[in-house]
């Protein structure tokens, strides 16, 4: 049975469980919101590596085998998780900036670092290095901030993006029984990506915005088996999302059913992010922190998307009703998604100041 693994890094554990015990802990905010303000163009997505015009060897790097060499006339803007590969510095600094705000978590630069979305760019033979490189940059950065105030902890958090795909519903409004991806595939991308993301360092490993359970079964899956492979484990996080104020996941679950399907993987933590602002996510919050017997988080958007798809709500007012969440005993781990910036992390983590952590059931493991 996988829980009954040894840790792979049980120093790391035991100071996060110690963390946890003591205080909120705080995860970093919104990758993609900090990468649009250096306005790359494709050229800059690319870099050095994969240069437009490309040779035959670069278009074997590139594309590798498996892709044919089309991948030199694809598009790659856009394509986030390549630049810890063409522009490492610019995610290095991104780390260090929500360390510096007060983050103790900082997330991998791995929300598209599996097979199935990295297709999109015919960057599928990328997968492992992704995740691997990922992680080395995020871990490192934690290593810096460690250097800086060894007293504190801080923790590279190993991130599985949902796919551009969905096990549960059919993409096809005529063909409702029609998938486009099944368990099996899923599942081997995600321990692919996995793989990667331990070999690089990480320290806990987080399932986010999860909007299809039955993905985040494959990703269980996936892990559970890397696990097996290892003989030993990681912490895992579970973030789910409610995509409007239905209250329900993209696959119809409550916040409430949602712990209840994946509860057999004895999380580290559950909890929800993106897709609302924190007033909208409150009530789900509260669901999960009735039901859940381990640590709960939420990392929420800044607000709603406005007309021009940017986010408006400012860091006080996004700080001030975590801070009401943290008061009424419903938080372990907070921080922002879509939107959040580090002065969002720091008035967040500011807000956390003094405030205890939400009790765990007697029987709850910490990790």
């Amino acid at each position: 049975m996988t829980h009954a693994l040894p840790f792979l890094h049980p120093d790391r554990v035991e100071k996060l469980r110690v963390a946890l015990a003591e205080r909120i802990l705080v995860l970093d905010g919104a990758m993609g919101t900090m990468l649009q303000q250096h306005e790359l163009d494709e050229a800059g997505y690319r870099g050095e590596r994969f240069a437009q015009g490309c040779d035959a060897k670069h278009t074997h790097d590139h594309a590798g085998e498996q892709a044919g060499g089309e991948g030199c006339q694809r598009d790659l803007k856009g394509d986030n998780d390549l630049l810890s590969l063409t522009h490492p510095e610019i995610i290095r600094d991104i780390h260090a900036a929500y360390l510096d705000a007060g983050a103790d978590f900082v997330e991998t630069n791995t929300f598209n670092s599996t097979s199935i979305s990295q297709a999109d760019y015919a960057l599928q033979h990328l997968v492992r290095e992704l995740n691997r490189e990922g992680a080395k940059l995020a871990r490192a950065a934690c290593d810096t901030a460690e250097s800086k105030s060894p007293d504190r902890p801080r923790f590279a958090i190993g991130v599985l993006g949902p796919t551009s795909r969905t096990a549960s519903l059919s993409p096809d409004v005529n063909n409702p029984g029609f998938r486009n991806v099944d368990f099996d595939e899923l599942e081997n991308a995600y321990a692919d990506a996995t793989h990667g993301l331990v070999e690089g360092g990480v320290d806990i490993v987080m399932v986010e915005t999860i909007f299809d359970t039955l993905n985040a079964k494959a990703a269980l899956s996936g892990i559970a088996r890397v696990f097996d492979e290892l003989d030993g484990r990681l912490p895992i996080m579970i973030s789910g999302t409610i995509t409007d104020r239905s209250g329900r996941t993209l696959s119809g679950q409550t916040a409430e059913a949602f712990w209840y399907s994946v509860a057999h993987a004895r999380p580290l933590s559950i909890g929800l992010n993106c897709a609302l602002g924190a007033k909208d996510l409150r009530q789900h919050v509260e669901a999960l922190a009735r039901v859940a017997d381990c640590c709960v988080s939420a990392h929420p958007n800044a607000g709603l998307p406005n007309a021009l798809g940017g986010y408006d709500e400012t860091p006080e007012d996004m700080a001030k009703t975590l801070g009401e969440f943290a008061r009424d005993g419903l938080l372990n781990i907070v921080g922002g998604c879509c939107g959040t910036t580090p002065e969002h992390i720091a008035a967040i983590a500011d807000a956390m100041r003094g405030v205890a952590p939400r009790a765990l059931p007697s029987h709850a493991e910490a990790a």
